[in-house]
């Protein structure tokens, strides 16, 4: 393949691993308010998506610091994706399911 080529995967693939990373930081948020042990569901989750990412990010340079920066541009990228799709109309956070609001 041709390094452009190349260097658009390394974006795409890090979009790909920043979605799966912050959706499911998303997810867990919206999830550990409700659940019955909190600590292990975001220790897990913490360990799952760091384990996903830092594997992804290595598979992805392959040694090439130029794979790797675009990666992270991806990565960021898909940060602000998820942050924007998570929003409610009204600009603020989504609501977490469960929790409860001092009156």
């Amino acid at each position: 393949m041709t390094d452009t080529l190349m260097l658009v995967l390394a974006c795409a693939s890090g979009a790909v691993l920043g979605a799966v990373f912050f959706g499911g930081l998303w997810w867990t948020v919206r999830t550990g308010v409700s659940s019955r042990h909190p600590a292990r569901l975001f220790l897990g989750s913490l360990l799952a998506r760091m384990g996903i990412a830092l594997a992804g990010f290595y598979v992805v340079s392959r040694g090439h610091w130029e794979r790797l920066l675009l990666c992270l541009v991806g990565f960021i990228i898909a940060r602000f994706v998820v942050m924007r799709l998570t929003r409610t109309s009204d600009g603020h956070a989504a609501p977490a399911q469960g929790a409860h609001h001092a009156p």
